[in-house]
């Protein structure tokens, strides 16, 4: 029988060998950091030849990139709590809505620049986070993804029930010309800066999370939260603190996303379809890593997108059968297969699909 690979220090420390914690994860860190820099300097040349290519590109194509560069930023937030803590949320759009509505109410009835309002909309997200956390966090599996949920449909009651402050289900509108605008509106050219700006942000937040202490101590608490806790590991503080990075990097995508649509209603960035396309994107890209996330948001994007255009009706249709297709065949993602696939040499797909059977 073929003996099953440690899984590193966190397998070890939830197994009591005898090393120290730290000096595990210190050996941890130390051989799965590379010798040169390879990743950061690829991630700079991706984001300016990201920049570089703003120049030679249509209007149109400008917009698609730019709901891209939204669910890059959105995908990330959702692994770094369900991907690497392990606590699967279906109400991450409830801080996308809070962040759109945060700065729409600032901006609309107060007349505060966006520049302002952005830190705002932000802390309200890490705010709410934390105050749903705390209890949330305690409950597990299915239990704790339907208690988001709730929570999620609960903060859209709330907003579209404060007629006076948020417009309600009329919705509001955003000043973006004239006297009245409290920040000239961006544009086209303005919002895919933003929107990339904001998405490289995201792979940057979550590649530092992965590769700190606290990032060890989120796989831990997905591992075997229990034998965390039993070495030392405050599971509580992980998982509220990991919630509320996660709602911040939203929040402040929700914020952007509001002042570029102008005029919007809580139907529509309350809209659970967010959330169900962050959990598509890190489960078919391979959660728990920083290129998994990645590579799902640009692929399913992208492919939505093109399927919209070139097979109308039949769009979700084959765009639903085509994620079937890759969950039964890739259960632990592209980019986890392909990276096992190379250093395996093993590329067989039916052998994958053997292996992850249920």
């Amino acid at each position: 029988m073929t003996q099953k690979p440690s899984a590193g220090p966190v397998a070890e420390v939830l197994q009591g060998r005898s090393r120290s914690t730290q000096a595990m994860f210190g050996d941890w860190i130390r051989s799965r950091t590379p010798a040169n820099s390879w990743p950061v300097v690829a991630g700079f040349a991706v984001f300016a030849a990201m920049l570089g290519l703003q120049q030679l590109i249509v209007p149109g194509t400008q917009r698609l990139l730019t709901s891209v560069f939204l669910f890059v930023a959105l995908a990330q937030a959702w692994n770094i709590i369900g991907g690497y803590t392990g606590y699967a949320s279906f109400g991450q759009v409830a801080f996308f809505g809070l962040g759109a509505y945060t700065v729409a109410v600032l901006m609309n009835n107060y007349h505060v620049s966006f520049w302002v309002a952005l830190p705002v909309a932000v802390v309200v997200g890490v705010l709410f986070a934390v105050v749903i956390g705390v209890p949330l966090l305690r409950l597990r599996g299915h239990y704790f993804a339907i208690a988001t949920l709730g929570a999620a449909e609960g903060a859209r009651e709330v907003i579209n029930n404060m007629t006076s402050v948020t417009g309600g289900g009329g919705g509001i509108t955003i000043p973006t010309f004239g006297s009245e605008a409290p920040t000239p509106y961006f544009g086209k050219p303005g919002f895919y800066l933003a929107f990339l700006v904001l998405a490289a942000v995201s792979v940057a937040v979550a590649a530092l999370i992965a590769r700190s202490r606290f990032g060890y101590a989120m796989v831990a608490v997905h591992e075997d939260e229990d034998a965390a806790g039993a070495v030392g590991i405050n599971t509580t503080v992980v998982k509220v603190i990991a919630f509320a990075v996660s709602a911040a990097i939203v929040a402040c995508a929700g914020a952007f996303y509001a002042f570029q649509q102008i005029e919007f209603y809580p139907t529509d960035v309350f809209d659970a379809s967010f959330t169900v396309l962050m959990v598509i994107m890190v489960v078919i890209g391979g959660s728990g890593s920083v290129v998994g996330p990645l590579a799902g948001a640009v692929g399913l994007e992208l492919l939505s997108q093109f399927l919209r255009v070139n097979l109308g009706s039949f769009n979700q249709l084959i765009f639903g059968a085509i994620i079937v297709l890759v969950v039964v065949f890739f259960p632990q993602g592209v980019v986890i297969y392909l990276r096992d696939a190379w250093r395996t040499r093993q590329f067989s797909i039916l052998d994958n699909v053997r292996r992850y059977r249920l």
